[in-house]
């Protein structure tokens, strides 16, 4: 007789820090480095019970990025698995020489003697209000460092299957999130396993156009998709849900199917996720395309305090509706 894990709907806040107690009661050497992981009140309340059960494993740093990334990469070396919240994303420039030039690096230039399981834990994107040195999407210029594995979830369930398996694996990982994803509500299945990095998945089904998408986008995308339903073209999308390792073979499966493309990404438009993309995909994929690629991310500025002109910048429903709507005429 088989039993189901029953599902309960959640908020993709309380599916993290599910996450992080079932991860720290799992791993007596995981250990938590900042405590902000879910912004500000009334959302931190709940992480109280993570400073609870863990008091020794659950502790606040001066804020010093650079400092705090070397530490918790040489814990990462020395045996722990530090999960370290960086807090906004733009905070890890400060980071990046520990970062990228050491816990990318370890393990290849040790011949394999070295390990750096550490999570680096980013909120990206524009927030409303956070302006230029707090509305960064850095995941392109992390992605251009090999050694690194990128993983952004869109759903409550993906969060918690996603920051398992990152928790579990032997490389250093930038966990990016979005505070715009804390209140979406969704399935989660009590326990819930690990999701394996490097799967994308299809969130919705369609015939006409494949649009990919990552993080908040994934969500942005499926509201257009909702409201072009039955009167506009039928929109697959697939959620990366990784970057690194990343699902080639999801995407291309995809468009081969649809025959079009439109990538929507928040990072900026040059040289970031949506223009690698579309890269692979005209580098792999060309002879699928029935017509051009085409990218809808926030315009090469950086970003502005005012909300009209961050209004003005960043990627909107409408924004994504248009060019489904000019790939398929």
């Amino acid at each position: 007789m088989t039993t189901t894990t029953p599902a309960r709907e959640i908020t993709y806040a309380e599916a993290k820090v599910e996450a992080l107690l079932e991860i720290m009661r799992e791993d007596d050497r995981v250990c938590l480095i900042g405590s902000f992981f879910l912004g500000l009140s009334p959302r931190r309340v709940l992480l109280e019970a993570l400073k609870k059960e863990f008091p020794a494993r659950v502790f606040d740093p001066p804020i010093s990025e650079a400092a705090n990334c070397g530490l918790a990469v040489g814990a990462a070396m020395a045996g722990l698995r530090p999960i370290l919240d960086l807090t906004t994303a733009s905070f890890i420039f400060h980071g990046f020489p520990q970062v990228v030039n050491e816990a990318a690096n370890a393990h290849y230039m040790t011949g394999g003697q070295v390990r750096v399981p550490v999570i680096f834990h980013l909120l990206h994107g524009i927030r409303g209000g956070g302006a230029a040195q707090h509305s960064h999407s850095p995941q392109a210029m992390l992605w251009n460092t090999p050694g690194l594995l990128i993983v952004l979830p869109s759903t409550p369930r993906d969060v918690k299957g996603l920051l398992k398996a990152a928790a579990a694996s032997e490389n250093p990982t930038v966990f990016v999130d979005h505070v715009k994803l804390f209140e979406v509500k969704g399935l989660v299945a009590e326990g819930g396993a690990p999701i394996a990095l490097g799967s994308a998945e299809v969130k919705r089904r369609g015939k006409d156009v494949t649009v990919v998408a990552t993080s908040l986008m994934v969500q942005r995308v499926l509201e257009a998709a909702d409201e072009l339903a039955g009167s506009g073209p039928d929109i697959e999308i697939v959620d990366l849900r990784t970057l690194v390792p990343l699902d080639r073979g999801t995407v291309l499966e995809s468009v081969r199917k649809t025959g079009r493309l439109v990538v929507v990404d928040e990072c900026h438009r040059s040289c970031g996720v949506a223009a690698e993309i579309a890269a692979i995909v005209a580098d792999e994929g060309f002879g699928f395309l029935k017509a051009p690629i085409k990218r809808v991310t926030t315009l090469d500025v950086p970003v502005p305090f005012s909300r009209p002109l961050e209004e003005y910048i960043e990627v909107s429903k409408k924004k994504v509706i248009d060019a489904v709507l000019e790939v398929t005429r």
